[in-house]
């Protein structure tokens, strides 16, 4: 979307200016607790309170016994605290609303691509009564070249970040191309996908490789050309879909010749249609391990449901990467054309919680935002409901590794004897080679977890 793409290229602070939004979230109990004078009374009670915590099937939403909004699960704020920050015994007082959260997924944000958007993660963690933020999100400027081999002065402060605990993940968005927001013809743009299939642009890419690993953060997640099924940027994939694909790929073994690397390239088209489908510009398996989406609540008057069937929505999303044995990832999503919309939130999240991603980053200004955006008080309960006071996930996540490169086919050998034991071992040798492609689809760590998940 050119919104929220604008303001983080061209560097407009407005947006990143708002304050921080004070919820209540207190929530009220759909049972009015009265003085229990005989037991058949609170019996009648208990049962009441436990239909009125029933989840709705498939959404994971607690509704009322009347069919009403769910109830919050986060406090509010007592006199004399921070705002956005609950008190210690507001906190330990919270209740646990059912579906909370989306386990297994890291959860992250973006609030601004600069040094900002790194110092606001901590308030939001507090806002969010301690839930850990396991996922920077920043976007490389989209301006000159110089800009996309991202100067070390810029990355200096995610990279901070990501090397001070174990388990976090550093999410880069980087354009395929410089004056990427100004406009330019099809047919210019056609050209330009030709060069960089070409290599003409390699060497800054190399460049960026380099900086990334010499500051400590070669596991960075890398999410190229996004939204290019769009019109919105210069890397759009519409005018040459051919040239695209060729291009990512010549990207992508720019970025892997550098010594020390171990990026992970993130695919993450615009839910929907667009101006092209997104299918027609996916470079391939050995160059994609994240199969992502920005999943953004538009356009006006649609609803979840439809955003979930809708040709290349968000089930077939699930659906492509699972064919294609690939995790999932919402590298943006938040709010947009139907305004404070806290059904879109809470959907979303349970979206999220029930097909794991592998990490997720909500957009956080206006009129996207959940956290500053004063705009979207609904949402900004829904949310912070859900995902109030998380507890830590027993292990750190850890992103995948790479794929292994193919490896040239063996050269013949003469015939050995069946009973050889140098033949025998051989073989024994080339299956054990060829177990992990074989099994993981290149998924490395993550591959236990995908194939229970797609079965």
């Amino acid at each position: 979307m050119r919104d929220p793409k604008r303001k983080r290229n061209a560097g407009e602070g407005a947006a990143r200016r708002h304050g921080r939004r004070e919820v209540s979230g207190a929530g009220r109990s759909p049972v009015r607790r009265g003085r229990a004078r005989r037991s058949a009374a609170v019996l009648s009670l208990a049962l009441l309170a436990s239909c009125a915590a029933l989840p709705d099937a498939g959404t994971g939403r607690v509704r009322d016994s009347a069919g009403a909004a769910p109830v919050s699960a986060a406090p509010a704020s007592t006199p004399g605290t921070a705002p956005g920050t609950a008190s210690g015994a507001a906190r330990r007082s919270a209740p646990r609303a059912a579906g909370r959260g989306a386990p297994g997924s890291a959860l992250g944000v973006f609030l601004d691509s600069g040094p900002d958007g790194v110092r606001g993660m901590r308030g939001m963690e507090r806002w969010l009564g301690g839930t850990r933020l396991h996922v920077a999100h920043t976007y490389l400027p989209g301006g000159r070249w110089s800009d996309i081999e991202g100067s070390p002065k810029f990355l200096a402060p995610w990279a901070r970040w990501r090397r001070a605990a174990d388990g976090r993940l550093l999410v880069v968005n980087v354009p395929l191309q410089a004056h990427n927001e100004d406009g330019l013809p099809d047919a210019r743009v056609r050209a330009l996908l030709r060069a960089g299939a070409a290599g003409r642009f390699d060497g800054h890419f190399r460049a960026l490789a380099r900086h990334l690993v010499r500051l400590g953060v070669p596991d960075t997640v890398l999410v190229l050309g996004w939204e290019m099924n769009g019109t919105t940027y210069t890397h759009r994939c519409g005018p040459d879909p051919a040239a695209w694909r060729a291009y990512w790929r010549r990207v992508v073994k720019a970025l892997r010749s550098v010594p020390g690397q171990r990026f992970r390239f993130d695919f993450a088209p615009a839910r929907g249609r667009d101006a092209v489908p997104w299918t027609k510009c996916y470079p391939g398996d050995d160059v994609v391990d994240i199969v992502g989406m920005d999943a953004y609540d538009q356009p006006h008057g649609e609803t979840f449901d439809r955003q979930v069937r809708e040709p290349y929505g968000l089930r077939a999303q699930v659906r492509f990467a699972a064919a294609h044995r690939k995790p999932i990832s919402y590298p943006e999503w938040g709010l947009f054309r139907n305004g404070d919309n806290p059904e879109f939130v809470r959907r979303m999240l349970g979206w999220m919680r029930r097909h794991k991603p592998l990490y997720q980053s909500v957009t956080d200004y206006c009129p996207h935002g959940i956290w500053r955006c004063r705009k979207n008080p609904r949402s900004s309960e829904a949310y912070r409901a859900a995902l109030f006071a998380l507890p830590e996930p027993a292990k750190p996540l850890k992103p995948p590794k790479p794929p292994r490169p193919p490896e040239a086919p063996p050269a013949p050998r003469p015939p050995q004897s069946a009973g050889s034991p140098k033949a025998a071992g051989a073989v024994r040798t080339r299956a054990h080679a060829g177990l992990r492609p074989e099994v993981c689809g290149g998924a490395g760590e993550f591959c236990t977890r995908l194939r229970t998940r797609t079965g």
